[in-house]
């Protein structure tokens, strides 16, 4: 009974896996097979050590050595030129050593500030990898569900058309329709085959590039993506989300920052540093007279550095330099953002305008298609020419539709992506 129930649990998180939101699935894939992503996250790792490197400038660091030296003398004599006995000597030193640095200019401390910015650099760095993921997974996606749907849009077509040309060379023999007519189906057929052949190359395609971006093969199926993400209702609210999350940006602000800090650094080692040294050692066979002693000191040194050969004040006007490109950078950066944060709107209200439009088109071509069938089966007037038209005009408009529709949902993620609201977590909680 339990194997029973663990088979059932087993397949219902497959089913949820692959329900409606199967996409899921896909971005997760992607994001574990990504070695960019990956490779940022052990750099975000890295990173976060060094705050741990810069605490350690205010801790106190200890020295244990020892030394052991043995010396041998031979062949020695004295001022009166008779020989002396030769002599061994085994000296062993044992030291333990405390160095507290008091002042170091503020270099430590904007070190251990600077490891913080250095930290949430990198954070935004992941994160706009992992954006970048996402939404390269959602377009490969959605492509291929539009190339999915256009594949079996057009092999419907050229079924018909082949049905078409069956009924018409069937009524030409009952005379019931013109050779025009069945020629005119005929070339529709054609064309209905090349259009195929040219789906299901571009459903190939789709495919190669699913395989490529996600990393593992394209499944035969895949459902909508019913993603209800949160997006801003004006064009201000967006530019103002942008401003304060766009990933982009935020690096070039820390970056910024970071530079201001270096060049704080830079200024700081024209300050004088202090440090406290306590010492103690002991030694054993020091010379033929002292066979043993011990020495404790404690020593604290005060350092100005006035001139170091010109390298202390280039490294500071070269900080000034960085910090100034920096700026310069940040600034562009902004207008980078405000400029693509406005497009992303625009062409996410764009196409939504074209889904609704695409939706009103396919409906009323539906209906007209019906009624012009169904006329033509008859016996109504309608022509062969009438019936082609009206399942051309359909064919464009379900394509239409479902085009429209892949672009709605790319719009969305690329303006979620400007935002800077675009997360594994986002979605899943849609």
């Amino acid at each position: 009974m339990k194997i029973l129930i663990y088979i059932f649990i087993f397949f219902f998180k497959i089913n949820l896996l692959f329900g409606n939101n199967n996409a899921i699935f896909f971005v997760e894939s992607a994001l574990k097979s990504n070695p960019r992503y990956n490779s940022e996250k052990e750099n975000l790792k890295a990173v976060k050590e060094n705050k741990n490197i810069s605490r350690s400038e205010f801790l106190p660091s200890v020295t244990l050595s020892g030394t052991l030296d043995s010396s041998q003398s031979t062949n020695r004599t004295n001022q009166s030129n008779e020989s002396l006995a030769d002599t061994n000597l085994d000296t062993e030193t044992k030291k333990f050593e405390i160095e507290q640095k008091i002042f170091q200019g503020f270099q430590g401390y904007n070190s251990l500030k600077k490891s913080d910015l250095e930290i949430s650099q990198a954070t935004f760095q992941l994160k706009q990898i992992e954006q970048e993921t996402i939404l390269d997974t959602v377009i490969a996606y959605s492509d291929l569900l539009f190339k999915i749907k256009n594949n079996k849009f057009n092999t419907d077509n050229a079924s018909l058309f082949e049905r078409q040309v069956e009924s018409d060379s069937a009524r030409l023999q009952k005379g019931e329709i013109t050779l025009t007519d069945l020629a005119q189906a005929e070339s529709s057929l054609a064309k209905a085959n090349a259009n195929l052949i040219s789906a299901e190359t571009e459903l190939l395609t789709a495919k190669t590039n699913f395989k490529r971006v996600i990393g593992i093969d394209a499944p035969k199926d895949i459902n909508d993506i019913n993603f209800d993400v949160i997006l801003p209702n004006s064009l201000n609210e967006a530019l103002e989300i942008s401003l304060a999350n766009n990933p982009e940006l935020v690096i070039s602000r820390l970056n910024f920052q970071i530079s201001q800090k270096n060049l704080n650094i830079e200024k700081s080692k024209f300050s004088p540093s202090a440090s406290i040294n306590y010492s103690k050692s002991e030694t054993d066979e020091l010379s033929t007279s002292i066979n043993k002693a011990d020495k404790e000191s404690v020593k604290a040194t005060i350092t100005w550095p006035i001139i170091k050969g010109g390298k202390n004040y280039s490294s500071i006007k070269k900080s000034k330099y960085r910090k100034e490109q920096n700026r310069l950078i940040l600034k562009d950066i902004e207008n980078k953002v405000k400029t693509e944060t406005t497009n992303a709107w625009s062409i996410y209200r764009s196409a939504k305008s074209i889904l609704d439009a695409t939706k009103s088109q396919l409906k009323a071509a539906e209906i007209a298609n019906e009624g012009i069938t169904l006329e033509y089966d008859s016996g109504n007037t309608r022509t062969t020419l009438d019936v082609i038209q009206s399942r051309s005009l359909l064919l464009d408009a379900r394509i239409d539709n479902a085009k429209a529709e892949r672009d709605f949902i790319v719009s969305k993620f690329r303006l979620l992506t400007q935002l800077g609201n675009l997360s594994l977590n986002t979605i899943k909680n849609t």
